[in-house]
């Protein structure tokens, strides 16, 4: 069956503030790893899977994205929303979210790598008739995360607090699929989070869908994690 593959929003603001010993000068998106930036290899993973347009959500040090990528990478066409103050992951969606031409679009992380079969997960999305569902992964630390609830049917029942309690759980995977209608009929706020406030406030109403993938993942905002990357990315061959 084929379907218009959604546009993609990259939330690339961060300033990469527990890695300003590692980096300096640079968002968190463009930290280097073995001499790419972080942000060029999640083009690579989306160039793959064979979506043809993104918009990067930018803040601190927005030029130096715009000047590396500009308007196309590969065969992706590359747009900006740029934030003139820091809006909040939320805020920055909501930004984003006026340059989405599809009836769907997807959220990414910009600091966290999570190789999944975007095109399974739209599918499943689309024939779930859900207005949003969340790319889930089961790791064997979720103390730094916070867990996700998550039933037999697949509904998201809580997002809980993050635990000083090291244990395995299910973790936001930092990938989303919107309904492009849904998300622009909410009233929000022009600063928020998307986690925190948006979330939070919907999962009562049993809106929210997760799906559970084991893919390769890898969130960056720390530096263990910045160094796994260094070592783990030469696997790939994007």
């Amino acid at each position: 069956m084929f379907m218009l593959y959604p546009d993609i929003i990259i939330l690339a603001g961060g300033l990469g503030t527990r890695l300003k010993e590692e980096i300096t000068d640079m968002p968190k998106a463009m930290a280097p790893i073995n001499g790419k930036p972080f942000l060029e290899y999640l083009l690579n993973y989306i160039h793959k899977t064979g979506f043809q347009k993104v918009i990067i959500s930018t803040g601190y040090l927005s030029k130096s994205i715009e000047n590396y990528f500009r308007d196309k990478y590969r065969s992706i066409e590359i747009e900006y929303a740029i934030e003139k103050e820091p809006l909040g992951t939320g805020g920055a969606v909501k930004l984003a979210v006026k340059k989405v031409t599809t009836p769907y679009f997807i959220v990414l992380n910009g600091d966290t790598l999570f190789r999944i079969n975007l095109q399974d997960f739209f599918q499943a999305h689309v024939e779930n008739l859900a207005n949003m569902t969340i790319a889930l992964r089961n790791v064997d630390d979720a103390s730094r995360f916070g867990q996700v609830d998550l039933d037999g049917q697949g509904v998201i029942k809580a997002f809980l607090e993050k635990s000083s309690d090291s244990q395995p759980g299910l973790i936001n995977g930092g990938i989303y699929i919107i309904k492009t209608k849904f998300f622009k009929k909410q009233q929000l706020p022009e600063r928020f989070s998307l986690e925190k406030d948006w979330l939070q406030k919907h999962v009562a109403s049993g809106e929210l869908f997760g799906r559970v993938f084991n893919d390769y993942f890898i969130d960056i905002g720390i530096p263990a994690d910045y160094k796994r990357a260094q070592i783990e990315f030469n696997e790939f061959n994007d």
